[in-house]
């Protein structure tokens, strides 16, 4: 079949022309680069200028760091032209003027600027320059400065270049003064810095350091971009070296208001990590710290007369004794007088209230306690009257079978009584039955039976006999351990029903190393033995249960009589694995904040606050400008480059698409008569029904 083809006339596609971006897409592409640029110029000409005003040498038209002869000179020839002058200077540059003269004119306020940028009387030219703007010069009182004289009593541990690494080789930790002695504010400060002092002795060490030291002073301060030291606050500049820190990296700068209660407050809760102790009122007392506190610590009620911050000691005792007590501060008042007496015993503050256990009479000390006291009265009053054996006090108590008596390392035989329960009005009582049996025993001179309890009271006297109470619902493996009947889910463990029963058990324990090391040889030859014995208590444990009444004089004669026959009798020496105390009390916050060497990344918190001050850095570093001004012109070039290359691929892609598109069939130059049948073919060719010659059809 022939086949037509036609020719029209040929027609070009027209190529489209790359059109001009609107004003929105040009501002959309290109907002980096503005903004960068905006920035840039923002910087050199505003923020640049105001960071690096005229020094105090450019307004008496000399070079910086000119000599004080130089200075003289200037300010000379100066004040020569006010008076020669038909159009004289206006007041507020000759303040300047003046100003500059005093200051730089002073050998010591002169190292200061020169070396450290000081200038902490720049207020005083400012207040004047307000005061006599719309005057005359002559009306103003020169000079403008005076010197202020600097004691040398104000000066106490001294630290110099000499001797400053052996100060940092306590492990305590420091604080340091930097104070110039022409400095007024060092001058005012130096009062508040003896309180400060006082106040920290005891727990960190304190030094001052004279400005003139410069190699010490430099090495302290900050550092500008160029390098150059300078003190962001001017002096008198507190430092604070924590625990082991040993070198610059690791100060800590106090930036805050100057006085006592504030900088001690940083010290002790940034640097020292000391817990805050909390102020109650008469009516939030009893709620919010009696009710609210652990019912197994000792509670310790400062009544201040002032309402002062708790001292940095009072609140290392407070972290100190965590696991025993807990601190409160309160303020007396005179109208309620009559509450604190009643309540408390209290007469007067100041004063210390210790209640050491629900029901029993609160300890009260009055007037003003130093702190070598106040360790003495917590040395006395840290356990209940009755103490809870706990973790913590198991040891202090004599009560582990891993430590040793409260006698000492050479007793081989001791006792505890223990009381067990759950909290409940049962448990209340019966440890008021036991207190009752501690002071009998503890007042033997008034016991009558002294024969009958002759045993107990010597125990008791000597050290090797110890009473305490368990709480059975938070230690219930100890519990169950020691209180092996069948009831012991009425003391142990929470509580399943109305029942709680408190029982009463007395150890025997005994340590005897001669007896434990044949032990331990015969273990020694099995292997077996020798890896079972690895976590047996040292100490012999013999455990006997009290099922008598619950009354003082049958508990003693029990006691008693139990302790006699330990003491008198050989019985076997039996060693097993106690089940460990579990700890009540979760660490606090504080207890795992700076303990170790605080650095530059020191966390979250400390970056923010360090915000501020690195902007403002940044704004005095000239380098800033040009760097954004070269951000802008990199960014303008990369995205101009990317729109052209989009343009240009879009006019490709367009000229493509118009084109005719044609396609070009293969050629089939193998034909496929003569392929080979498939076995995937409906009916192959030639196929045909082979016939077969027994075939059943025929």
């Amino acid at each position: 079949m022939a086949t037509t083809s036609e020719n029209p006339k040929a027609t070009i596609p027209e190529i489209p022309k790359a059109k001009s971006g609107s004003l929105p897409s040009i501002v959309k592409a290109y907002w980096l680069p503005a903004i960068l640029f905006s920035a840039s110029m923002f910087f050199q000409l505003v923020a640049l200028p105001r960071s690096f005003p005229p020094s105090h040498y450019d307004v008496l038209g000399i070079k910086t760091y000119s000599s004080i002869e130089q200075v003289n000179e200037a300010y000379q020839h100066l004040s020569s032209n006010w008076k020669t002058d038909s159009e004289p200077s206006s007041t507020p540059d000759m303040i300047k003027i003046q100003y500059a003269f005093e200051l730089l004119s002073n050998p010591i306020w002169k190292r200061d600027y020169d070396i450290f940028s000081v200038d902490e009387y720049l207020h005083v030219m400012e207040k004047v320059k307000e005061k006599y703007s719309s005057a005359s010069f002559s009306d103003i009182n020169l000079p403008l400065l005076k010197p202020t004289s600097f004691e040398s009593d104000h000066v106490f541990d001294a630290i110099s270049s000499d001797n400053f690494i052996s100060k940092l080789q306590n492990s305590s930790a420091l604080l340091v003064q930097v104070y110039s002695i022409g400095s007024s504010r060092c001058a005012q400060f130096s009062s508040l810095w003896k309180r400060i002092a006082s106040l920290l002795d005891g727990i960190a060490n304190t030094g001052m350091i004279d400005i003139s030291d410069l190699k010490l002073a430099t090495y302290l301060s900050e550092k500008k971009y160029t390098g150059a030291p300078f003190y962001r606050n001017g002096v008198p500049s507190l430092l604070a070296f924590p625990p082991g820190c040993k070198t610059s990296d690791c100060i800590v700068r106090y930036t805050g208001e100057l006085s006592v209660d504030a900088v001690t407050d940083w010290f002790a809760t940034t640097i020292l990590s000391l817990p805050r102790i909390s102020y109650y009122s008469r009516d939030t007392l009893a709620q919010s710290f009696l009710g609210k506190g652990s019912r197994h610590k000792v509670k310790v009620i400062y009544v201040s007369k002032t309402g002062q911050r708790a001292t940095p000691f009072v609140r290392q005792v407070a972290k100190a004794y965590w696991s025993y007590a807990s601190f409160a501060f309160t303020v007396y008042r005179e109208e309620e007088s009559i509450f604190w007496s009643n309540t408390f015993g209290v007469e007067e503050a100041p004063a210390i209230v210790i209640l050491r256990d629900p029901g029993v009479k609160p300890v009260v000390y009055h007037g003003s306690i130093n702190n070598s006291r106040l360790i003495d009265i917590m040395e006395q009053n840290k356990h209940q009257v009755l103490p809870q054996l706990r973790s913590v006090t198991s040891m202090e108590l004599g009560c582990d079978p891993k430590g040793y008596s409260r006698a000492g390392n050479d007793t081989t035989v001791w006792y505890c009584a223990v009381l067990i329960g759950r909290q409940s009005t049962e448990l209340h009582k019966m440890r008021e039955t036991m207190r009752r049996v501690q002071d009998i025993l503890s007042d033997g001179e008034n016991v009558n039976q002294v024969d009958q309890y002759q045993a107990a009271m010597s125990a008791l006297k000597e050290k090797r006999l110890t009473f305490a109470w368990v709480d059975g619902e938070a230690q219930k493996r100890f519990c169950l351990f020691y209180v092996n009947v069948e009831e012991s889910f009425d003391t142990c463990g929470p509580r399943r029903d109305v029942t709680d029963v408190p029982r009463l058990f007395l150890v025997r324990y005994k340590r005897n190393d001669t007896e434990a090391n044949k032990i331990n040889e015969k273990n020694s030859m099995n292997m077996f033995a020798t890896i079972a014995s690895k976590d047996v208590d040292p100490t012999s444990q013999l455990v006997a249960l009290y099922k008598g009444l619950d009354e003082a004089p049958q508990i003693i004669q029990w006691i008693s009589e139990t302790v006699k026959d330990g003491d008198s009798r050989d019985l076997p020496f039996h060693r097993t694995s106690t089940p460990e105390l579990v700890a009540e009390d979760v660490d606090p916050i504080w207890s795992k904040g700076r303990e170790q060497i605080i650095s530059s990344s020191r966390g979250m918190k400390q970056r923010l606050e360090n915000i501020p001050e690195r902007i403002h850095d940044v704004m005095e570093d000239p380098r800033f400008g040009p760097m954004l001004l070269l951000g802008a012109l990199m960014s303008f070039g990369f995205i101009y480059l990317r729109r052209n290359q989009s343009i240009k691929s879009s006019q490709t892609n367009t000229e493509g698409d118009e084109r005719p598109k044609m396609r070009r069939r293969r050629p089939n130059s193998h034909k496929k008569q003569d392929a080979a049948p498939s076995v995937t073919d409906m009916q192959p060719p030639n196929a045909f029904q082979m016939p077969f010659t027994d075939s059943d059809s025929d």
